[in-house]
């Protein structure tokens, strides 16, 4: 929430967006979400900032517009030359332009504590609303984006109520823009019944109807057209009615985006007939759109956010599926849609809404530096380009070399498996080119009844040459027949260079598996088809970068090795295949022979500088190839293509749940286990211990025994019959002190005294 000033030397302004979400955000959006934001009332010896009220995701492209956007600059007319110019500039000049007169930009994160984006200059926390209006009063520009988030409608309507009742203290006029949605036109009667194709305009405004789902953000809009109309001077208010908005993460039509990279369907899906139009805008231009507001304080409070293109649902769905996925289309019932995860039911009413709008007022007042004025269709490889490097989505391409018998086909699933990359193998691309183009040959039996269905898969096929491809089938067959079931260079290298072409391999990228195996080859594959051109501008031939790989990954083995690893393989892994011992000792000397001349596939990767890489195999003691695997995958690096979808991470927490309940059991068990043996062991030894100690004391008692005899002879003979003698005196006399008596008697009748 905030607002934007200017000041006397210097045009300094700022501004104050709201809700400015991940996929819409239209002046900055790549790292952060936007909620608001605004400029605060500066002197001339401060920057010029702009506030930011909760940001979490917003588009970099969008965030670095307007932090160098020049304050005022929409307000000079653009000539034809700075046009041009301005088309020629890249990101990275744009970025060189001087921070003077430009927004800087300062706010609060949705996420405390998190990650200040890097077109932030200042991050900050709001805790109430009385606070959030202390730095509205201090801007002159604010505005809020309702398109995504909806709960941004009362947070948005608070706002402009709570500057209203402040209209008497403002320091300065102030402004309040709110982005809203063409979604409060959409149930809106034509402008003329009698001609449909005519589309509405800004004068038609007033006759809106919303959308059922969209009656708050109509709401919005009316109350802050009405709260703009107490002093126009001094609190002026607009609503920029924004078209469905793309660039960058591409907004709601990511999903078919997303579709079309991953390859993972034949077609993209057409909700309904796909003949409703839909008005759309690229975010770069809707922020134009919010500068030329700011700058210029336009008459007209109502504007339509719009490009000049007029497509249907079918028609930028069909571009997307051509430019990015398999190139066919599929069209479904409007039900099917819900079934989808990653579309709410905001972004269905949006795809399939069905308005014909034109910008008239913008085009005729406002000067915008239109990044895609004619629409996604026609600007659809820099549409692509931009998606492409925001999602961090690049192709990843490898080529695994090595003898037969080295383990490449296995190595190579994993990486695909790692990074959801290709597996190209020349026997797969062969079995699947003989099978489309029998496919294509073959008569065709047209079901009229379903034409109207199935339509967009006949017409996307209508480009294929069946005489070309009967003659490549024949060529193909030909081939095979004369050569024992191989395949000529010829047709080989033109069959992986179109695989290699294909749309699956340029989006997500591949893992060539073993071929080219010579120089010649690979030359043929990845050089430039203009030879001429090559010898004109240098020695080594230009490579086609579409194609050609990024990584070379050569794996080595001595013979002895290989021949150890095909003998010891289990017999049905090696029935059918070349790994019979006849053929997989031919296949072996053919490799050593073809690598180890001057010119091999490895030397023609180093004339390009994409030196490779070796890994041995016989030092890593693995049969499974996981180390090494691992090794490789160190080498290339971290994955550029999307994270794992919802239904793989859930499958990937139930398999590490089940593991773990696995392993908890099995620890439980392996502790019982040695619990049981501890206590056996110690019963064990208690009972032997006791049969010990029994044994001891039998023993001492025998010694004791032993060692008594003699004493006991002695005592009988010599001391007992004397004793006897005592005791019966003692008893006869019965003396007072029976022992002292007893003592006496015997000292007096000892035998060896006596």
């Amino acid at each position: 929430m905030g607002a934007l000033n200017s000041v006397r030397k210097w045009p300094y302004r700022a501004a104050h967006y709201s809700s400015l979400p991940a996929c819409y955000c239209p002046a900055f959006l790549t790292h952060s979400r936007l909620i608001s934001i605004h400029l605060r009332k500066m002197t001339e010896a401060e920057m010029r900032k702009v506030h930011f009220h909760s940001m979490m995701c917003c588009r970099q492209a969008g965030s670095q517009y307007l932090s160098k956007c020049v304050v005022g600059a929409s307000l000079e007319s653009i000539g034809e030359e700075e046009e041009e110019e301005d088309e020629k500039n890249s990101a990275a000049e744009l970025s060189a332009r001087p921070k003077e007169g430009v927004y800087q930009i300062v706010g609060t994160l949705s996420k405390p504590g998190g990650t200040k984006p890097c077109f932030a200059e200042e991050t900050y926390a709001v805790s109430s609303q009385k606070e959030l209006l202390s730095y509205l009063l201090e801007c002159e520009i604010i505005l809020y984006n309702i398109t995504e988030d909806a709960n941004q409608i009362e947070e948005a309507k608070w706002a402009a109520s709570a500057l209203h009742t402040e209209i008497e203290h403002f320091a300065t006029p102030k402004i309040f823009i709110l982005i809203s949605t063409i979604m409060s036109w959409a149930k809106s009667k034509p402008p003329d019944p009698e001609d449909s194709e005519i589309p509405f305009t800004e004068e038609d405004y007033r006759r809106r109807k919303s959308h059922p789902n969209f009656m708050d953000h109509i709401n919005a809009e009316k109350l802050i057209l009405k709260l703009g109309k107490t002093n126009k001077h001094i609190f002026s208010t607009y609503v920029v009615a924004s078209g469905l908005q793309y660039g960058a993460g591409e907004g709601v039509l990511h999903y078919f985006f997303k579709i079309g990279w991953l390859s993972e369907a034949t077609a993209i899906p057409v909700f309904g007939h796909g003949n409703n139009f839909i008005p759309t805008i690229h975010v770069l231009d809707l922020a134009a759109v919010l500068q030329n507001v700011a700058d210029h304080r336009p008459r007209f409070h109502y504007i339509l956010a719009v490009d000049e293109s007029m497509h249907t649902l079918q028609e930028l769905i069909k571009c997307i599926s051509k430019n990015v996925g398999p190139g066919k289309i599929e069209k479904i019932p409007r039900e099917n849609a819900f079934l989808s995860k990653e579309l709410t039911q905001t972004n269905l009413d949006m795809l399939l809404v069905n308005l014909r709008m034109e910008a008239i007022f913008l085009k005729e007042t406002f000067n915008i530096k239109w990044v895609a004025q004619t629409g996604l269709v026609e600007n659809i490889e820099k549409i692509v380009k931009e998606y492409k490097q925001n999602r961090g989505l690049l192709p990843l391409k490898v080529y695994i070399h090595g003898p037969p018998g080295v383990g490449k086909s296995t190595i190579a699933e994993k990486l695909c498996k790692h990074y959801k990359l290709h597996h190209i193998k020349i026997k797969d691309v062969i079995s699947e080119t003989i099978a489309n183009l029998e496919k294509i040959v073959a008569p065709k039996e047209v079901d009229y009844d379903s034409v109207g269905e199935e339509g967009e898969y006949e017409e996307e096929e209508e480009g294929t040459n069946v005489e070309e491809a009967h003659e490549l089938l024949a060529g193909i067959k030909e081939s095979m027949e004369q050569n024992a079931g191989c395949l000529d260079d010829q047709y080989a290298v033109k069959l992986i260079k179109d695989k290699l072409k294909s749309m699956p391999c340029r989006n997500q990228g591949y893992v060539l598996d073993g071929f080219p195996e010579t120089y010649d080859q690979a030359k043929e594959l990845f050089n430039l088809e203009d030879e001429d051109e090559e010898e004109i501008k240098g020695k080594i031939p230009k490579c086609d970068k579409l194609i050609t790989p990024e990584f070379v990954v050569s794996l080595t083995a001595s013979d002895e090795f290989l021949k150890n690893r095909i003998i010891n393989l289990p017999e049905s892994v090696v029935a059918g295949t070349h790994y019979t011992q006849d053929r997989f000792l031919q296949s072996l000397s053919l490799f050593r022979e073809i690598n180890t001349e001057d010119e091999t596939v490895l030397n023609y990767f180093d004339e390009l500088e994409i030196h490779p890489q070796f890994f041995d195999i016989a030092k890593f003691e693995d049969p499974e190839n996981r180390f090494i695997v691992k090794e490789i995958v160190k080498e290339i690096g971290e994955p550029r293509n999307y994270g794992l979808t919802d239904e793989e991470k859930e499958s990937l927490e139930r398999k590490a749940a089940e593991e773990r309940l696995a392993r908890e059991a099995k620890e439980e068990a392996e502790r019982e286990r040695r619990e049981a043996e501890e206590r056996a062991e110690r019963m064990a030894n208690w009972e032997e211990w006791n049969k010990q100690l029994e044994e001891v004391k039998r023993q001492e008692q025998e010694l004791l025994e032993a060692q008594s005899i003699p004493l006991r002879n002695y005592l009988m003979k010599h001391v007992m019959p004397t004793l006897i003698q005592g005791l019966n005196e003692c008893c006869k006399i019965r003396p007072d002190d029976p022992v002292d008596f007893l003592a006496e008697y015997l000292f007096r009748n000892n035998p060896d005294t006596q």
